[in-house]
């Protein structure tokens, strides 16, 4: 199903470290606010070369009196982002959204534990600071593991301070924090984390994801945001179908873009 596509104008673009980007980009008041997992579709206004738009995760969102605000982490990995990247203030973009079905669900545990690789930080950002601004959560009962390649890599520290009272960093050469895949740490750690009271929410690369599956029993309750590459945003194209449970324990096929790309870490098929 299509969704409303908006004018937007970049209000800043700036490399927060190298080949990470952070886009502001101003909204008309009619965008809908976004549910924390959800994304977007953006694309400059009026370029056909590349054709495609691309899915970037929101990492934050503020409404004014006359417009609204939205914030895009990403990092340049082909010739869409590089383009992106080299978006001035007052340029013109055309975004979708906001776009995905699945969405974290509010946590009823005690314990809330984020665990996010790389750019996964961003959707990851936002929920955390929707629940210590609208649920009212504790800073202290949540605690976020943050891995990257190496120090390069890290990024969106300082705002996930302001939200989370217990912050674990890894780096898989050491050149910040832990020397250790971020999963490695987590899972140092499981048994402080009551299954019964824990609440586990994960955004990173594929293997991070299927690392975690392997780790977590079906007590625990863990939602993961899949990072797959999506051509349309809204389903059409079926080329970010990942393989799930269903209800029946049966196998079946979900689309990321559009029935996530939240998503029940006991329900993927590892294939």
């Amino acid at each position: 199903m299509a969704k409303d596509i908006y004018m937007g104008e970049v209000s800043r673009n700036e490399e927060i470290r190298k080949d990470f980007f952070l886009m502001k980009v101003t909204l008309p008041s009619g965008f809908v606010e976004p549910m924390p997992g959800q994304f977007v579709m953006i694309r400059i206004a009026g370029l056909n070369d590349p054709f495609l738009s691309r899915p970037i995760s929101i990492y934050s969102f503020s409404r004014g009196r006359s417009n609204c605000s939205m914030e895009l982490l990403f990092r340049v990995v082909g010739k869409g982002t590089r383009i992106l990247a080299g978006l001035i203030k007052g340029s013109l973009v055309e975004i979708s959204g906001p776009l995905g079905e699945g969405h974290f669900a509010i946590p009823k545990a005690g314990n809330i534990v984020f665990i996010a690789g790389g750019i996964g930080i961003a959707p990851l950002s936002l929920f955390a600071e929707n629940l210590c601004r609208k649920v009212c959560r504790s800073s202290d009962a949540m605690t976020f593991y943050l891995g990257a390649q190496s120090a390069d890599g890290l990024i969106g520290l300082n705002r996930v301070h302001k939200y989370c009272g217990n912050i674990i960093v890894c780096t898989d050469d050491g050149s910040a924090g832990m020397k250790a895949l971020v999963t490695k740490a987590f899972q140092k750690d499981l048994k402080k984390y009551d299954p019964m009271d824990t609440a586990i929410y994960a955004c990173g690369p594929r293997p991070m994801i299927r690392a975690l599956s392997g780790m977590l029993d079906a007590e625990y309750f863990c939602q993961v945001s899949l990072e797959e590459r999506m051509a349309c945003g809204v389903g059409a194209c079926v080329g970010c179908a990942v393989a799930m449970k269903d209800d029946l324990g049966q196998k079946t096929y979900k689309r990321v873009c559009s029935d996530g790309p939240v998503f029940e870490l006991k329900d993927i098929v590892w294939e």
